[in-house]
């Protein structure tokens, strides 16, 4: 039985489970500034480490690397965690899932306009550029704060694997998780190819409104917004906190895959093209522990998308 240098309380392990902070096992402990629950660093041994959950990199005996601890255990601690993860995935979740339910209500209503250019100010496209980007740029303002919540408890940006994105690392393989989520989705529409074709209200579909070639800025910010957005909330945040609180990696991707298909419901059935993408950047996450993948290959997907879209009109 130990005693809790922070708050005093009785510790059976090397963690307090009221406050959270270290406790002292075996004499002093050397100055740490690693969390009490998710990471710590310790000396890698003399052979090479392979695929560490936590995003730890192979190295010889003199490179430190991270490795996850065992889920937090029951206490005040985790229950500000449960309720901050809540908190988090509410103020990203109500603003998307909200306009998303509103759109899909104006198009079983009968509503036909909604398109990719919403048009602000009429007559100035420059302008109406401009405030494109500024209207969408707060889908991103939970990113700050999630990823300050994470390096309080010691996942910063390293631990995630954020940084710039290498070609071979990221880029590469982006490419390929969006081919392959291209090729998935192709195949799960060709069932429902008869249905969609008799029924097209199933779908929410697009106007084509032709725009300057030069909106391809507002299709690039567009993508990288969605991309970062997404990717850190409900992969980098979400799954982190999620493996913390002692989830599975099948119900954390359930869990997963269902927040980010509930913002895009306003496609009406179509919202289900949206899964096969959406898993395989989660599973990449969940394999690598490395956000800098996901965040690229979702950018790539939607930028090239976007990008034809404009340049065909």
């Amino acid at each position: 039985m130990n005693i809790c240098p922070q708050c005093g309380a009785t510790a059976t392990g090397s963690f307090c489970t009221n406050c959270g902070a270290r406790v002292p096992v075996a004499g002093p402990l050397p100055p740490d500034t690693s969390t009490p629950f998710d990471t710590e660093r310790v000396p890698a041994p003399a052979f090479h480490v392979p695929n560490l959950r936590a995003g730890g990199v192979e190295g010889p005996r003199d490179r430190l690397v991270v490795v996850q601890t065992p889920a937090l255990p029951a206490g005040p601690f985790r229950t500000t965690i449960v309720w901050e993860t809540r908190f988090v995935m509410f103020a990203f979740l109500a603003p998307g899932v909200a306009s998303a339910v509103i759109v899909l209500s104006q198009h079983v209503a009968g509503v036909q306009n909604f398109t990719t250019f919403p048009t602000l100010v009429h007559h100035q496209p420059a302008l109406n550029l401009v405030l494109l980007i500024l209207a969408y740029l707060p889908v991103a303002s939970t990113v700050p704060l999630a990823l300050l919540l994470l390096s309080r408890t010691g996942q910063g940006p390293k631990v995630l694997g954020m940084g710039f994105p290498s070609l071979t690392r990221d880029v590469i393989p982006g490419l390929g998780i969006g081919a392959l989520a291209f090729v998935c989705e192709i195949i799960l529409i060709i069932p429902f190819a008869h249905l969609l074709t008799e029924h097209p209200g199933l779908v929410t579909r697009i106007s084509e409104v032709t725009v300057p070639k030069y909106y391809v800025i507002y299709g690039l910010i567009l993508s990288a917004t969605t991309a970062i957005a997404e990717e850190v909330l409900v992969s980098g945040y979400l799954l982190t906190r999620l493996h913390q609180l002692g989830w599975s990696d099948k119900k954390s991707l359930a869990l997963s895959l269902t927040l980010r298909t509930s913002y895009h419901v306003y496609y009406g059935f179509g919202f289900l093209l949206t899964v096969p993408f959406g898993y395989f950047n989660t599973r990449s996450f969940q394999k690598h522990h490395k956000l800098n993948r996901p965040i690229v290959a979702h950018f790539l997907f939607d930028a090239i998308l976007i990008t034809i879209s404009i340049l065909r009109r």
